[in-house]
């Protein structure tokens, strides 16, 4: 299966925040911990020619696309292409290379374009596929979607509806899932459209977004464990950045936002040096919108491991001052 080719969201303010002041350096490393098509790892890569860039992904049609990709752009021996989810990189990396530091990692939370237009993948409801929803396709430990709605209780699956998908309808539509899966399993992604569908009142059934975005999205994030690994991984990403090092997270959701924001406020009120790169997310500029309309909703925060932390009292350098004297 060929990979679809994939826009890289706010590529060019990642690479320039990650990059500026850099020129001079030998020794450095980046890390990106969603390859998808290898777009803000190549980046990197050819942003500074002497850097070394560590990259994981957990999709097999990913990993075979960027090993292939790899040697091709002749970035054999500074690529480095790992199969894991992002959330085993900061053990990785602390077993296999112990001394290793980062000058800026980038993590880009949303869902690849090829999973969205590859349709037996069953992501998206514009294909009638099965409804599997894995990131990590080739794990069959890991529960598909169908799984998740043909056996979980219907007051668990309303849950998900609306924690994950913040859907206002969650119990009518967990509700009809459960009538529905007693005649029979509701099996593939039109399936699931058609009877979230249905349960739309007519004067909402055909608004501006489809009425099983939500809860698609539910159970993608569910199926991926996508915000327990966010919390999980980003305070040991922290830990892996050099000193004027930095962590660019993209989010594309309020739930994914509002986890890196509040990770982000605890690092720069915690122990460690850390500061804001930005107090307000960068967005997408005008232009990449006309270009990829699927970048609308993604936000960037970006944060620094600083040499020492600002102090909060504003007359601190002149008591030092004082001091000194």
């Amino acid at each position: 299966m060929s990979y679809k080719e994939h826009y890289s969201v706010l590529n060019k303010e990642v690479i320039k925040i990650l990059t500026e002041k850099r020129e001079d350096q030998t020794d450095v490393n980046f890390a990106d911990m969603t390859f998808g098509a290898g777009g803000h790892t190549f980046a990197l890569a050819d942003a500074h020619k002497k850097s070394q860039v560590y990259s994981v992904d957990q999709d097999p049609d990913a990993l075979k696309n960027g090993f292939k990709n790899i040697e091709e752009y002749g970035f054999n021996g500074r690529v480095h292409l790992n199969d894991m989810n992002f959330e085993s990189f900061p053990e990785f990396i602390s077993t296999n290379h112990s001394s290793l530091l980062f000058d800026g990692i980038v993590a880009d939370l949303g869902v690849s374009s090829h999973h969205f237009d590859e349709g037996e993948r069953g992501f998206s409801f514009r294909f009638d596929a099965p409804l599997d929803m894995r990131m990590d396709s080739d794990n069959d430990t890991v529960q598909t979607a169908a799984d998740i709605i043909n056996n979980y209780p219907e007051a668990e699956l309303a849950d998900i509806f609306f924690k994950y998908g913040e859907e206002k309808l969650s119990r009518r539509i967990a509700k009809r899932i459960a009538e529905q899966r007693e005649i029979a399993p509701i099996e593939t992604t039109k399936q699931l459209e058609n009877l979230i569908f249905g349960c739309y009142p007519k004067k909402l059934q055909h608004g501006r977004i489809n009425p099983s975005t939500k809860c698609f999205q539910a159970l993608r994030i569910k199926v991926n464990e996508e915000l327990d690994v966010l919390e999980k991984v980003i305070p040991g990403l922290l830990s892996l950045l050099k000193e004027n090092g930095r962590l660019a997270v993209i989010t594309f959701h309020s739930l994914e936002d509002r986890i890196v924001k509040n990770l982000f406020k605890d690092a720069v009120q915690g122990d460690v040096p850390y500061e804001l790169y930005n107090k307000k997310p960068i967005v997408p500029s005008h232009a990449e919108l006309e270009q990829n309309p699927r970048s609308r909703s993604a936000k960037l925060r970006i944060i620094e491991r600083v040499n020492e932390k600002k102090s909060k009292n504003k007359y601190a350098q002149f008591s030092k001052i004082g001091e000194n004297r």
